[in-house]
């Protein structure tokens, strides 16, 4: 048997945890830069507010009955780690999927006694961090996600249910649920599903997977026998490394300052070097690029990139924004309003299989050591006192790049405020 485990409103939900005043008001979190809605609690759904409505279009009288937060994402990654921590303690089984969610493994358990125990999970998730979960049980993973929906729907559930494949209760669902409610099944797909015939997930149950695969992809055949009760959707190796790493974030403001793009570049560039660590990998080239606001008809518009070789391949975080900056300075003009700048680590390769230079010599050993280890503390500061406690270079306070974040919350699990800052 295989169950989602998923944290009902897990950002409010987090939040709530730290401000109990919070409970039983309508609550909303803002995404990056305060602007569109990306969570709520079931008060500000029944308000009328929807997902992805911007702050500044949601009506008066209804903002004044809400409480909007800004996104704290150091605060629910770091609920999230202890979350997954509490299922570790129930099944060996646990494969993340998102911030919020995780499909458990139960093998080797006695079927009748999985909902005893995904409610006793569910009890020590509630009371070691304060989240609410439902769990949701069947044979696979989209009939185990469909369960999920069924536990937070229905009271009578107690936030735990299953979903035998060859059940009535199964068939009953599946006849009422269209096939653009499936997990994997988009718009798009459902109107490529229509002229065979397949309206609803009953009808794609009993399809012909072979035909589906024909008509469509593997995917949708996995699917087909997924809704039979058949585990046959791998998830993406999350340990996996990534080809290429994205580090970028629109500005709180609009600026043309040149130290204001420098800086963001910096850190965006330090940034990735650090996450290029973590998966031990080394990059051949740095891509910088600048945007203005493409939605501003009033104002001039500049989106260039460009790439910069760097001499050898490397995870060093100096030499990466040095590269970024030089980047950064063939891109600029004058008279043009920033609204976005990134960079992206290219051509990636595996530390362990670097070419090291032949005609090296006892020096450039010593120099390449004497790196590592800097590199390294640099990244166990970070990791023990908060990301941007050691950074490359200087931050000035209040610089137009930096979000716009009126009603974050503190980061209660780390403390983060607090601490002081050390600049390279």
């Amino acid at each position: 048997m295989i169950a989602l485990a998923d944290c009902n409103n897990f950002y409010v939900a987090c939040e709530r945890v730290f401000n109990p005043r919070l409970r039983g008001r309508p609550v909303g979190v803002l995404s990056n830069n305060d602007g569109c809605v990306v969570a709520r609690s079931q008060e500000i759904k029944a308000l009328g507010v929807g997902m992805g409505t911007p702050a500044h279009e949601i009506p008066p009288l209804v903002r004044r009955r809400c409480t909007l937060l800004s996104s704290n994402y150091a605060l629910y990654g770091d609920m999230s780690r202890r979350v997954t921590a509490v299922y570790r303690q129930h099944t060996p089984h646990v494969e993340v999927y998102s911030i919020d969610e995780s499909f458990l493994g139960w093998h080797g358990f006695a079927p009748e006694t999985l909902e005893s125990r995904c409610q006793a999970m569910r009890a020590q998730v509630s009371r070691d961090t304060g989240i609410p979960i439902s769990v949701g049980l069947s044979t696979s993973k989209v009939l185990a996600k469909l369960a999920n929906h069924l536990a937070k729907r229905e009271p009578a559930h107690e936030g735990v249910a299953t979903l035998p494949p060859d059940s009535e209760i199964t068939r009953h669902l599946l006849e009422q649920l269209p096939v653009t409610e499936l997990w994997g099944v988009a718009g798009r797909m459902a109107l490529r599903l229509l002229p065979l015939g397949i309206e609803t997930a009953w009808d794609l149950r009993c399809a012909d997977p072979k035909r589906i695969r024909r008509q469509t992809s593997v995917v949708m055949e996995r699917i087909v026998w997924e809704l039979r009760g058949q585990d046959c959707i791998p998830l993406d190796d999350m340990s996996q490394p990534k080809k290429q790493i994205m580090t970028s974030r629109s500005f709180g403001h609009l600026t043309n300052d040149l130290g204001d793009l420098r800086e963001a570049v910096r850190t965006h560039a330090s940034r990735g070097a650090e996450k290029l660590r973590r998966q031990q990998s080394l990059a051949r080239a740095v891509l910088v690029f600048v945007r203005t606001n493409p939605f501003r008809n009033d104002l001039r518009q500049h989106s260039e990139s460009v790439i910069v070789a760097l001499p050898k391949a490397t995870d060093d975080s100096r030499e990466i924004t040095h590269a970024a900056a030089r980047g950064l300075d063939a891109l600029h003009r004058q008279g043009f309003l920033y609204q976005k700048a990134g960079v992206m680590l290219m051509d990636l390769c595996d530390r362990a299989s670097e070419q090291l230079d032949l005609m090296a010599g006892p020096e450039d050993d010593a120099q390449r050591q004497r790196r590592d280890r800097l590199m390294a503390t640099l990244d166990k500061l970070n990791r023990e006192h908060g990301r941007g406690t050691v950074s490359i270079g200087l931050s000035r306070a209040g610089s137009a790049w930096h979000l716009r974040c009126a009603n974050r919350s503190p980061r209660y699990t780390t403390r983060w405020d607090e601490l002081p800052v050390v600049r390279l």
